[in-house]
């Protein structure tokens, strides 16, 4: 396949990359390298990509979601198979500081990529949702199949429009679409503004790291390598139509038109205090704690419900948080060379 993704220079995108292009995909990649965070550390990852490129198949084109002239001309001239949008503002804390990046990349942005594949063929679009649309739901796990109308966040809110934009592409122009709710994504090469990161950074240096909620949250980390296993499992499995879905009885999760949404979780939540001593454990050094009450926006659990991604993909995430955990701090070790 001829594949976009957008956001190729980011944490996941990367990785992405690198498995599409090794199994023989072409891959067209698009980045704004905005400035959130270190744009040094998206230059390292999409040399990654290029060196990784023996066999000429990947194009790079430097371009903003929100440019709409920009991702008309991409799609019209590029001849895409397939779509995977991982290009988003990140972050649900920065989202309560700076609203309006999240409507330029997250809404605008997006509809510029629906109406780039409803113009030029584009046989499947796979998108990045997340976990924190489930909002205010407490009843564990999270399912595809709850309702999730109570988000806590903008850039929550921005993912469950994401979602409801999808449907009515895929409902008026049989456009198939999938979205994924990634769960705490963790790994080498990973964003600097994530807990993981900052954790290890800070106890390497000898400086406390804030724990939020006083270290009561749970959360379903979920390591790269599963993550980009399950987008390209549902990247080669097209959205279809539920037979079976009723308008008297509607599942949130599946539709009468070729929408899907799945959970991307590890489906073992773990306590925010264990996660912090198998940092310490792979770095042979303890953390001094800041404890903190809940962040505005912070949802305290999260925990997947993965059945339905079992049930159409034959997949589920397996990496435990210690073994993913020491890979993260022997990457981060040799790339800052602490």
């Amino acid at each position: 396949m001829r594949v976009l993704i957008t956001g190729v220079a980011g944490f996941i995108g990367m990785h992405l990359a690198l498995q599409l292009l090794q199994r023989g995909d072409e891959v067209v990649g698009i980045d704004n390298f905005n400035d959130y965070y270190d744009v040094r550390l998206k230059e390292s990852r999409l040399q990654r990509v290029v060196d990784a490129d023996t066999a000429g198949k990947f194009t790079f084109i430097r371009l903003d979601l929100a440019d709409r002239a920009g991702m008309a001309k991409l799609f019209a001239e590029e001849g895409l198979d397939a779509v995977v949008n991982l290009a988003a503002q990140a972050g649900v804390r920065y989202s309560i500081e700076n609203p309006l990046a999240y409507i330029d990349s997250n809404l605008v942005g997006f509809g510029h990529i629906l109406e780039g594949c409803r113009h030029n063929g584009v046989k499947h679009l796979v998108y990045a949702s997340s976990s924190s649309v489930y909002g205010a739901n407490e009843s564990m796990p999270f399912s595809v199949h709850d309702n999730v109308d109570h988000p806590l966040s903008l850039y929550a809110a921005s993912k469950k429009a994401n979602e409801l934009m999808a449907h009515t592409y895929s409902h008026l122009y049989n456009l198939p679409t999938t979205g994924l709710r990634f769960f705490t994504v963790y790994g080498p090469w990973s964003r600097p503004d994530m807990a993981m990161f900052k954790f290890t950074q800070a106890i390497l240096a000898g400086q406390p790291i804030d724990v939020f909620n006083y270290g009561k949250h749970r959360r379903d980390f979920t390591y790269i390598d599963d993550i980009v296993e399950g987008v390209i499992r549902t990247l080669d499995h097209t959205a279809r139509p539920n037979p079976e879905w009723s308008g008297m009885k509607p599942d949130p999760g599946t539709s009468k038109a070729p929408w899907r949404v799945y959970n991307i979780g590890n489906q073992n939540p773990v306590e925010l205090m264990d996660y912090i001593r198998a940092i310490e454990e792979a770095l042979g050094k303890k953390a001094e704690l800041n404890l903190l009450p809940l962040q505005p926006g912070d949802v305290p659990d999260t925990y997947a419900d993965v059945d339905a991604l079992v049930q159409d993909v034959d997949y589920r995430p397996s990496m435990s948080v210690d073994e993913g955990t020491r890979r993260f701090v022997q990457w981060y070790r040799e790339y800052y060379k602490v």
